[in-house]
């Protein structure tokens, strides 16, 4: 239902180009958007398709109580207006380029008469010239070490007259050039940072020519001294450039962009090329990505990245089409100065630096994954939002999850992990061979499962998991522990066949549990109809899908140890003369059937209670 204040707003929206801000009921900016036209974009908020087709915007709509807009005077400057706008509130609904303060930049101050080089982490609109971002300051700090040996640049922040009586220790070890006393007039200390700028760019080949000219300037002039310190400096490049991994040797200057996700995550990976080498690369993560499609991903990225990058380059490699082509085009190109090339390479060696990108994604994503999963914050926010989110009267320390791995009904297994305060903990994990349920049958599979599990808990003893602090001594065994919540992999009727079990151990009213449905991330309480959805960027959701795909994993590697055992067992079985002795005396002795498999008749004779009829016959239908 549509307010009286927003129904107004939409009546008077104008069909112009323009941003469009929505706030809550507390004013806070909760989205903020571009339009060709205003009055029909944001009026397709609120239709139903709108809602009903998209989860983000349904929760959007439901928020907003306030609109804003303001008109532009075209579609590239409202682009312009919506990065300002983003950067300056952080919406929780647009996707959001990370801003991670670790990340600095070589600031050359070329709008100085003697331009200093310095390191910063904030980027001016100042005249200066900036090279980056770095991963890490120490990235910079050595860069800049070992460009100082070739251009000896100023640090320091006296007035330059050439005038001095002394210079700095800096230029006795060959560090700076000294204009301060006149060592180098201003022209030719610029024309350093000139070719320092050109080296810290990627374009090394100009600087390089540029020094050999020079070198053999000087030797001509029989200046031999001049001519070593060229001669070493051309050394340290070149020493500098074989570090740099040769992409493509036709290729002058691109980047290559890929990105990878994983639950509610999103990592873009920045390959920066440069003469066909790769000078450097680096990471960001984007918030808010968990309902985006892949084009509004990258098109978020583009516009936000370099819209701060300090240079564009003329051709940016890209995994798909990305929305707003034409005019995020039109405005790289207003950047540059020059024509910018978007594509999608579909083959060739373009295609493959793509996928290498994307696999660099996909591993820091990961790595940067299990570091938050470590992250004792983030756990401890999780369980405070399931409890709320389920209503338990306490966060739930102890979770264990049960899931069912089987292949057409064979070797079936069940797998039981347990996460203590958050973390898993493999102690405790536990793996159980179903034996009394034939064929598939995943419900009864579950109910074997739970009744064992649930018999060694009764056996031991009940012992609440809070007497014990969310902690065990070596000495106490697991089994007696009561969880504080079960997690079942599956939905209605997994769940409901696991509440049979409760009953009968009389467990109902002590221990919570739920059934989480793969498909939409689902979560079905006891005798509710509808399911409980979790907020996509929410702590509580990335926590148990952490859970149920630990218990997935666990169950799914045991299922397929059996599956390999099952193989093996059933090629010896079906040979004359391979009983269970000779059967278990072959696999100790090789160790599998492929090894079997390749083995001589005399090696075959080797393993014990083995004869030459046998061991011929083994070969012979293997």
């Amino acid at each position: 239902m549509i307010s009286d204040a927003i129904e107004q707003i939409l009546k008077n929206l104008p069909g112009k180009p323009g941003v469009y801000l929505h706030k809550n009921a507390q004013g806070k900016v909760i989205y903020v958007g571009k339009a060709v036209n205003l009055k029909n974009r944001v009026r397709s908020y609120f239709r139903k398709s709108a809602s009903f087709n998209s989860p983000k915007t349904r929760r959007l709509v439901e928020e907003i109580a306030d609109i804003e807009f303001i008109v532009a005077e075209s579609e590239l400057e409202a682009l312009l207006l919506e990065n300002t706008l983003i950067k300056k509130h952080q919406p929780r609904y647009n996707v959001r380029l990370k801003d991670d303060k670790r990340y600095p930049y070589i600031k050359v101050h070329w709008q100085d008469p003697f331009p200093r080089v310095t390191t910063t982490r904030r980027l001016l609109n100042d005249g200066a010239r900036y090279f980056g971002p770095y991963t890490a300051a120490w990235a910079a700090y050595q860069t800049l070490d070992l460009v100082r040996k070739i251009f000896p640049y100023l640090t320091c922040t006296r007035d330059i007259d050439g005038k001095d009586e002394r210079a700095c220790l800096y230029y006795h070890i060959g560090r700076c050039a000294a204009p301060c006393i006149g060592a180098v007039n201003q022209a030719e200390y610029r024309q350093i940072i000139d070719n320092l700028c050109d080296f810290l760019g990627g374009n090394t080949e100009p600087v390089v020519l540029e020094l050999r000219r020079q070198m053999e300037a000087a030797s001509e002039a029989l200046d031999f001294e001049r001519a070593a310190q060229l001669r070493d400096q051309i050394r340290a490049i070149d020493q500098i450039v074989e570090k740099q991994k040769v992409v493509n040797a036709d290729t002058l200057d691109e980047d290559v962009i890929a990105f990878a996700r994983a639950n509610g995550d999103a990592c873009v990976q920045i390959f920066f090329i440069r003469g066909g080498k790769l000078v450097g690369r680096d990471y960001f993560i984007l918030e808010g990505a968990a309902d985006e499609a892949n084009a509004e991903l990258m098109t978020s990225f583009l516009k936000q990245f370099y819209d701060q990058a300090t240079t564009i380059p003329p051709e940016i490699l890209l995994p798909e089409e990305v929305d707003e082509l034409m005019i995020i085009r039109d405005w790289l190109k207003s950047k540059r100065g020059a024509d910018v090339a978007l594509k999608i390479p579909h083959q060739g060696q373009q295609k493959e630096l793509l996928e290498m990108v994307a696999q660099n994604a996909a591993e820091t994503l990961a790595h940067l994954r299990a570091r938050w999963a470590a992250d004792e914050s983030k756990q401890t926010e999780g369980l405070a939002e399931l409890q709320q989110a389920l209503d338990l009267p306490e966060p739930p320390l102890r979770i264990e999850c049960y899931d069912i791995s089987t292949l057409q009904g064979t070797n079936t297994v069940g797998s039981m992990v347990v996460f203590n305060k958050g973390v898993p903990r493999k102690s405790d994990y536990r793996r159980f061979k179903i034996q009394n349920v034939k064929g598939q049958d995943d419900y009864a599979s579950m109910q074997e499962m739970l009744r064992r599990r649930f018999k060694r808990m009764a056996d031991d003893g009940y012992r609440a998991q809070k007497l014990a602090g969310g902690e065990l001594t070596e000495d106490e065994n697991s089994w007696g522990l009561i969880p504080d919540l079960i997690i079942i992999d599956g939905g209605k009727g997994q769940l409901n066949a696991a509440l049979e079990v409760l009953n009968e151990f009389e467990l109902r009213d002590a221990v919570a549990i739920i059934g989480l449905a793969k498909r939409e991330e689902e979560i079905f309480l006891p005798g509710i109809s509808e399911p409980v959805i979790l907020p996509r960027n929410s702590q509580a959701l990335f926590l148990i899908q952490r859970v149920r795909d630990e218990a997935h994993r666990f169950g799914l590697t045991y299922h397929r140890q059996l599956r390999g055992k099952s193989a093996v067992h059933s090629g010896l079985d079906e040979i004359d003369g391979i009983g269970p002795k000779r059967r278990r005396a072959l696999l100790k002795k090789f160790g599998s059937l492929e090894a079997i498999r390749q083995a001589s008749v005399e090696e075959l004779l080797t393993v014990p209670g083995m004869t030459r009829s046998v061991a011929e016959k083994l070969k012979e239908d293997l």
